[in-house]
């Protein structure tokens, strides 16, 4: 019985989150328009900042209760995006140097 109530509360838990991370994504959105359209922010930004403050106190909760699934740090996200480096596309992307005898030449004004 206390399993299954652990369960319940754990799915909750979980439901929450994906909510508020739906909510939060809505906001960042909101708060780029505003920092674009060079209005003020302030009250988006303090939204925000209380709503990443309540994930943070659904993930202890959650984690405390047993939820086993990882959860990356932004770190470990940033690897995970990325691929393989892209310094030796730009390199064999560029083309060879001109020879100096074709380069532009700057005329300045004589006096």
């Amino acid at each position: 019985m206390q399993e299954a109530l652990m369960d319940n509360r754990l799915n909750k838990i979980r439901k929450e989150m994906n909510a508020l991370r739906g909510e939060m994504l809505r906001i960042e959105e909101i708060m780029r328009d505003e920092v674009n359209r060079d209005r003020d922010c302030t009250q988006t930004a303090l939204g925000l900042m209380a709503m990443r403050s309540r994930m943070r106190l659904l993930v202890g909760e959650w984690t405390r209760l047993g939820g086993l699934a990882n959860l990356p740090t932004v770190e470990e996200r940033l690897k995970e995006r990325r691929g393989p480096s892209t310094q030796t596309r730009i390199r064999r992307s560029r083309s060879p140097r001109l020879p100096k005898v074709f380069e532009k030449r700057r005329v300045a004004a004589r006096a």
